[in-house]
């Protein structure tokens, strides 16, 4: 393992969780958003991650145990199929004939505890960083 992969790692990380937080910033300001581009409301969209090395036989995980890890990338951004939710306000310019305006599928307190999950992973990626400096730091100061 290389003397820098750990903070590549943590690095590919953060970059992967502040995508995140983004993501989940942007559901949170769409909340109540009736009408997009496409003319449906808004759709919650989500982060897919996935190990930056993909090798899956037995030979490539060997070599790769053997070398750096690869860290963490975004393989996509996504959008939840589910069913959006419906409201009765007749006098809502979205309001379909019955009076009922369709609302985003965002729920506000489901995207609160995402955003604390990531800002926690965020976090414990920071503190990895600054433990591999500090470690870095000691050798250093082992050669004087």
């Amino acid at each position: 393992m290389s003397f820098l992969s750990s903070m590549s790692i943590s690095a590919s990380a953060l970059t992967a969780t502040r995508l995140r937080m983004d993501v989940i910033t942007e559901n949170m300001a769409n909340s109540s958003t009736t009408r997009t581009a496409n003319g449906e409301p808004y759709r919650r969209k989500y982060v897919v991650f996935q190990e930056k090395t993909s090798d899956r036989d037995f030979a490539s995980f060997f070599n790769r145990a053997r070398q750096a890890p690869g860290g963490v990338r975004v393989v996509r951004i996504g959008e939840d199929q589910s069913e959006f939710k419906y409201d009765y306000n007749p006098t809502h310019p979205d309001a379909d004939e019955n009076g009922y305006v369709r609302l985003p599928n965002v729920e506000v307190v489901q995207e609160m505890v995402d955003m604390m999950a990531a800002v926690r992973s965020y976090e414990a990626n920071i503190t990895a960083i600054n433990a591999f400096k500090d470690m870095v730091v000691k050798t250093l100061e082992i050669g004087k």
